[in-house]
């Protein structure tokens, strides 16, 4: 167990810094800034990357909706699902604090939103909370859906990693102007932490949804797939 959290806290640590890096630090650089697609794809690479990396100690989750739809799916022991849920969250809020130092060296540096999630007046489309709820269960629940497709031993061995990366990338290429994407609780909460706006008031959003969608994506999987 203390190997599967250690994947846990390492490879939601370089989802966090690396997905919400590249918003607060590259994304709008002046002339040469990655934008929308740029940060869309640096969150599908780290969950490709650190899948490949440690995946086959803890089964790459990197986020609590994940480990919610692995419970329901009967693909994880939901004894087990607390620890990973705690492991995320810590990697996520030290991921948070070492991008908020890193960042926090520029001058004139302030935090703002800090790729925190948000709906309303801090959803860069201003779109309410009913959308923004919709599209994160809906989001979350075919994301679960797919991991867990793309896992069973029927599969095609060693894809699984780039199934779920650009799943990951595709979502965030949907859903950045609506809630600056999270289907992910533990990422949400990472950054919401240093963020200079309403972020943590809105974050129950972002646990409530995601787990949802999860917990949906699941029950659908075993449906479907109900004589694997």
């Amino acid at each position: 167990m203390p190997q599967k959290l250690a994947a846990e806290f390492f490879g939601t640590f370089w989802l966090v810094f690396c997905g919400c890096g590249s918003a607060v630090i590259a994304a709008a650089f002046p002339e040469v800034g990655i934008g929308l697609l740029g940060v869309a794809l640096a969150f599908g690479l780290t969950v490709v990357t650190m899948a490949y990396a440690v995946g086959r100690f803890s089964g790459g989750h990197f986020n609590p909706a994940v480990s919610v739809g692995m419970a329901v799916g009967g693909r994880m022991p939901a004894s087990d699902l607390i620890g990973y849920i705690i492991a995320q969250v810590v990697g996520a809020i030290v991921a948070g604090a070492v991008l908020y130092v890193i960042a926090s060296g520029q001058p004139g540096f302030a935090a703002g939103g800090f790729a925190s999630n948000g709906y309303g007046e801090l959803s860069a489309g201003k779109y309410p909370l009913l959308s923004a709820l919709v599209i994160e269960v809906v989001l979350t629940a075919f994301f679960i859906f797919i991991i867990l497709a793309t896992t069973t031993a029927k599969a095609s061995p060693g894809f699984a990693p780039l199934a779920i990366g650009l799943t990951l990338t595709l979502i965030h290429l949907v859903s950045i102007p609506v809630t600056n994407t999270s289907v992910n609780p533990a990422r949400s909460t990472g950054v919401a932490l240093f963020a200079e706006t309403g972020a943590l008031g809105q974050l129950w959003l972002f646990w409530a949804a995601p787990i949802i969608g999860g917990a949906i994506g699941a029950v659908i999987w075993k449906a479907i797939y109900a004589d694997e």
